[in-house]
């Protein structure tokens, strides 16, 4: 399973690869949503990647791994999460925004997907600005992590 972007491949990872993800990570924060995505991958083998961390891989150099995003899950209702992350050295070139358009198309596009949600830190305009770009509305609701968005169709919207 590969999603293919104009600069990017989108891949899931391997349990073990996760498990590696997880050693590796520092930050007690990541860690723990980390597990919990091996988590939700081990229970959900059938429906795994939509609980597994993606790797964002440039395409003219496949060693360079720019950031990661999740689905946060599968529910009944057919409403999918994102979460996703940058590496802080490949922020501000439109590589997040190139992500979430693609990753987002590719999920309403499955079997059962109805619609597209994220949540962002409320001071972190940058992620938002992203979500604008990438089609995403507010829909007025605080999440856990600040306010809440929905995929409203429109492209290119700007914040």
């Amino acid at each position: 399973m590969r999603i293919e972007t104009e600069r990017m491949y989108l891949y899931p990872l391997s349990d073990e690869e996760m498990w590696l993800v997880i050693e590796k990570e520092s930050d007690p924060e990541m860690k723990q949503a980390y597990t919990e995505m091996l988590e939700g991958s081990l229970s959900n083998s059938d429906k795994r990647i939509w609980y597994a961390i993606w790797n964002m891989e440039l395409k003219d150099d496949p060693e360079t791994i720019v950031g990661d995003f999740c689905f946060k899950g599968f529910g009944d209702d057919g409403v999918i999460e994102i979460g996703y992350g940058l590496k802080e050295e490949y922020r501000h070139h439109g590589y997040m925004t190139e992500a979430v358009k693609a990753i987002t198309e590719w999920a309403l596009s499955q079997d059962g997907v109805k619609q597209m949600e994220a949540e962002s830190d409320a001071e972190n305009i940058a992620s938002q600005k992203v979500l604008f770009r990438s089609g995403f509305v507010s829909n007025g609701k605080m999440g856990e992590e600040g306010p809440r968005f929905v995929y409203g169709g429109k492209k290119g919207m700007k914040l």
